[in-house]
């Protein structure tokens, strides 16, 4: 039998703020050798092109491949893998990409214009990246309702072509991560993963072409190269481990609650799943719950050691400073288990999403309600968004000044340039102005 040792904390207690600011220590060392690998690779793939892809994935995840063209999987071969998916997967995909694509098509930014009085047009044009490169982990770790995720708002934005690449190890394919390419509408497929795809994807190759953005997960080679060539190419996010945070007034079902926290915990040891409660004795229910239903989780002993090594239970004063401590934490999932809470969510300033009511698993969010599961973690929901279309579109500013407003206009910003020192903007702008 499996047991955890998940913590109970107070924050009556004379040490609760320094056993949460440790709990909350979200720095990482970055890993030298990691690091290492991850710019040889990419410099590699920078000189060398196909020939160093083909080199290390070869190596790297043992792929039989003779010829990059044998690393490009045809869009008829997507298809036949969407088309024999079990019938309930498939529909069950089905669903969960048209509710997504729903819900995206409402965050599609539009260009827009307006005049002022002086007859100056201002506005803003608002495009699509022209290419996108998709990573998507393969193998086990294959998640096709990542690709959903990260394909669908591409395609809403208007992205003119998406590129996808996954590891094939041994050069087996992951039939629902080629299904869900399929049903997101990825206009290329590469079996090529690790440094070398990001790589591939920044620089462009021979055969695979250069892309604007990388977007999607990986392991920590993927996420150090994405690091490296951003500057490159955008990047959508660096992300850290899940996080979950249980908000409870204590009235719902402990074993649900105890559930929730599993869903997280599961994803890896350094996952980081919290409860908080203002009800007494609620903690201590929700710890039993967890000692009942651990022992039956297939994933029990990784749930056990990410609890263990950053969960907590945490009983607090008052609504008040359950609220406080939620917004401290920023959390990529924030649960409110309440019985009103939309009368708690004014109250939420970072977060990365929200499941309101104790019906809302947090799970419903990872797979088929509709917004993105792409969110921010450690912290990052301070300053940071969840993925959406905003991120494959770009805005240009647009400025037309006719000659009345040429004139008013460049004796203000002349005066400004002088001010700065830099009087050929000052000239440039009295050129338009009347003698």
């Amino acid at each position: 039998m499996t047991v955890t040792a998940v913590r109970l904390l107070d924050s009556t207690a004379p040490d609760f703020a320094a056993t949460l600011a440790r709990l909350l220590d979200r720095a990482t060392a970055l890993d030298p050798q990691v690091a290492s690998t991850v710019s040889g690779i990419l410099a590699d793939v920078r000189a060398r092109g196909d020939a160093a892809v083909l080199e290390h994935t070869r190596r790297l995840d043992r792929h039989p491949a003779a010829s990059m063209a044998e690393l490009e999987i045809p869009a008829a071969r997507l298809r036949a893998a969407y088309e024999g998916l079990p019938a309930g997967v498939r529909a069950a995909l089905e669903e969960a990409a048209a509710r997504i694509r729903r819900y995206h098509e409402r965050q599609r930014g539009e260009s827009w214009r307006y005049e002022e009085e002086d007859g100056t047009l201002l506005g803003q044009q608002v495009t699509a990246l022209e290419r996108v490169g998709l990573y998507a982990p393969g193998g086990r770790a294959a998640y096709p309702s990542s690709v959903l995720m990260n394909a669908i708002p591409a395609k809403v934005a208007g992205v003119g072509e998406l590129i996808m690449t996954s590891p094939a190890p041994g050069g087996e394919l992951n039939e629902a991560v080629l299904a869900a390419a399929a049903l997101a509408g990825v206009d290329r497929f590469f079996a090529i993963g690790g440094a070398q795809a990001v790589g591939a994807l920044a620089y462009g190759t021979e055969t695979i072409p250069r892309v604007d953005k990388i977007v999607g997960p990986g392991n920590a080679y993927v996420a150090e190269a994405k690091r490296q060539v951003y500057g490159q190419v955008d990047i959508d996010m660096i992300a850290g481990p899940s996080e979950i945070l249980v908000v409870s007034d204590g009235k719902t079902d402990p074993e649900w609650v105890a559930m929730d926290l599993f869903s997280q915990a599961e994803h890896g040891p350094d996952s980081q799943a919290l409860l908080i409660t203002w009800a007494e004795g609620y903690a201590r229910a929700v710890q039993a719950a967890i000692e009942r239903l651990l022992p039956g989780m297939e994933r029990r002993a990784i749930i056990a050691e990410s609890l263990a090594e950053r969960g907590a239970l945490i009983t607090v004063r008052d609504v008040d400073e359950a609220m406080a401590l939620a917004n401290r934490i920023a959390p990529e999932h924030l649960e409110l288990s309440v019985e009103n809470p939309l009368e708690l969510l004014s109250r939420v300033r970072h977060a990365g999403a929200v499941f309101l009511g104790r019906h809302t698993a947090e799970a419903l969010g990872d797979y088929c309600a509709g917004p993105n599961h792409v969110l921010p973690t450690s912290g990052t929901a301070r300053f940071s968004s969840p993925l959406g279309v905003y991120d494959f579109q770009k805005r240009t500013s647009l400025i037309l000044c006719p000659p009345a407003a040429a004139d008013r206009l460049g004796r203000v910003a002349a005066r400004l340039a002088r001010a700065e020192g830099l009087p050929a903007h000052a000239l440039s702008a009295e050129y338009r102005v009347k003698k």
